[in-house]
């Protein structure tokens, strides 16, 4: 369980209304900030009244075999990127710039060992939704161990009437993964705006042990302003952050979700701007974090709550079966320090717990399928590669700072402007293939966090200093987003496993994607930085195909609600 140090250290509640941020050199003011919504109240949602959905699975165009080997599988897909219309509020449309036009964009589900190819269109119009410049956009598959020039770098961008064909191995572990924009300057932005989506990699070890279909759902929580006319309000308080107003569940403002007496994996993405969350349900029950980032956990942790920043996926199961028909259980955020709080946002979504006269289907084989079995769920998952890895194996200690100076967000004192001025030369590492390697992140800017990502590869925390050195309960398994709270430092082993093939130039960055964005971004390279340039290797072409030449075509959903 979470234990009553943790809660102390991490603080149980973030100060309903409008919280003063201190620290650095640029605190944020004690001023109220112009980010709640300006809906009139019979446009503002109410808690618990919308309906869950989830978003729908997207098929591919085309599968088969790479030269008729069965061992060779593939899947092509193709999305577009394009405004639509979206009703998060009542009575009013939202326009929002989605894959497919939808937010979230459809998820993508594949096993471990099918390649897949993304087709990636850019229909969007000339023009930004929430900022002024051209509408570029740069899609990053975020957890996949891609090739460079398919990995999402901040300055390979697809222009208004391009399209990329995105590669991706497939190679990894299961995990829960998604993709989303990554243009330089304007990832804040374009996240918000709606470019985003899960995509689920299945392997058989994590078909065995963990919920599958009906009972294997993602959960993709974002928060939003709206302006009175229900669309899109934006401000990121001088480049500090987001913090909206309205919580989101996969698009739906608190909504309720109507599940059976039975054991649900839910798979828990963060894709706020800005806003660090701690959820918690409101029976006090534990929730049992069963994979990190990477993929499944070695050993099941039973926590009351568990602290989780922007881009953090954490899978989670949920034991409804102690529950009866009609009753209710809420998930709630108890939030963290630092973040800019509302009346609503302690709430995040319900549940409904609805009877159930089907098989046992949401039953795993490590978990019992009654109370009667033992009740306490308990489970042995098995260990991942890089959750072996021990300090002994690293070939080179490197540190890594954090921090705010003259108006912009910086690691070690770098820039991603820095990095551009050297010709994409500058490197804050160079490893080779395969090499072991240990990294310890220190936040140095006071009053914020900071979740730090670091691209391509899976990481094994192994110790902080806080929280007695070690690992917080939820963090004990593959991580690619390491959260850095307040004068927090972090120390990280990594593997720097390329598959089969040869490295390039890989980012690093705030995952607060206002400090991305300015500029708290940094690169390193695997092996020779030159060969898989990610800017001129299989750059975008003019997209000559009609529209609707790929049209999409979703797997059939499940009754509203559920």
């Amino acid at each position: 369980m979470t234990s009553r140090r943790e809660v102390l250290q991490l603080g149980a509640f973030g100060a309903l209304g409008v919280i003063g941020m201190s620290g650095g050199d640029d605190p944020v003011s004690t001023t109220p900030l112009i980010t709640k919504s300006l809906l009139a109240p019979a446009n503002m949602p109410v808690p618990y009244a919308g309906v869950f959905r989830r978003p729908p699975e997207l098929l591919p165009y085309e599968t088969g075999f790479d030269d008729g080997d069965p061992s060779r599988p593939f899947a092509r897909y193709a999305l577009t990127q394009k405004l639509g219309q979206a009703q998060f509020v009542p009575g009013l449309s939202t326009t929002v710039a989605g894959y497919n036009g939808i937010f979230p964009g459809p998820t993508i589900r594949l096993s471990q060992g099918t390649r897949s190819e993304v087709r990636i269109r850019n229909a969007l119009s000339t023009n930004g939704l929430l900022h002024p410049s051209a509408f570029n956009t740069v899609t990053h598959l975020h957890g996949s161990a891609s090739l460079p020039q398919y990995d999402g770098y901040a300055n390979d961008f697809t222009a208004v009437g391009k399209v990329k064909n995105y590669q991706y191995p497939n190679w990894q572990s299961a995990r829960t993964l998604w993709y989303h924009d990554h243009n330089m300057h304007q990832t804040a932005q374009n996240v918000y705006g709606g470019l985003a989506g899960i995509y689920a990699l299945h392997d058989p070890f994590e078909r065995a042990q963990l919920p599958q279909g009906e009972f294997d759902v993602p959960l993709m929580i974002s928060d939003a302003m709206f302006k009175a006319d229900g669309s899109l309000g934006y401000n990121d308080n001088g480049h500090k952050g987001v913090w909206g107003d309205i919580i989101m569940v996969n698009g739906v403002p608190w909504p309720t979700m109507k599940v059976k007496p039975r054991i649900y994996r839910f798979r828990v993405l963060i894709a706020s701007v800005g806003r660090s969350y701690r959820p918690t349900l409101s029976t006090g029950e534990p929730i049992y974090i069963v994979g990190t980032d990477g993929g499944m956990t070695p050993t099941v942790q039973a926590v009351r709550s568990w602290r989780q920043g922007t881009a953090e996926r954490y899978e989670i199961l949920i034991d409804f079966r102690r529950y009866k028909p009609g009753q209710t259980v809420e998930l709630r955020n108890l939030s963290n320090k630092n973040n800019v709080d509302f009346v609503n946002t302690g709430k995040i979504m319900k549940f409904q717990v609805v009877a159930d006269s089907g098989s046992n289907v949401g039953s795993i084989s490590a978990i019992p399928t009654s109370l009667d079995d033992g009740g306490a769920i308990h489970s042995e998952l098995g260990g991942l590669a890089t959750m072996s890895l021990t300090p002994d194996m690293a070939k080179v200690k490197r540190k890594m700072v954090v921090a705010r100076g003259n108006g912009l967000w910086k690691i070690n004192d770098t820039t991603w402007a820095d990095v551009e001025a050297s010709n994409f030369t500058k490197l804050f590492g160079n490893p080779q293939p395969y090499d072991v390697e240990q990294w310890t992140i220190t936040n140095s800017s006071g009053g914020w966090f900071h979740p730090v990502h670091i691209h391509l590869v899976d990481g094994k925390i192994i110790g902080r200093n806080i929280n007695g050195g070690k690992p917080f309960a939820w963090e004990k398994g593959p991580k690619d987003v390491f959260y850095v709270g307040e004068n927090e430092s972090v120390t990280v082993l990594m593997q720097f496993d390329t598959g089969k093939e040869a490295g390039g130039r890989y980012m690093i960055h705030c995952h607060n994607l206002s400090h991305e964005d300015h500029d708290m971004m940094i690169q390193f390279a695997v092996g020779d930085y030159r060969v898989n340039d990610p800017i001129t290797s299989d750059v975008p072409v003019v997209d000559s195909t009609p529209m609707g030449s790929y049209p999409p075509a979703y797997r059939p959903g499940l009754p509203a609600g559920t």
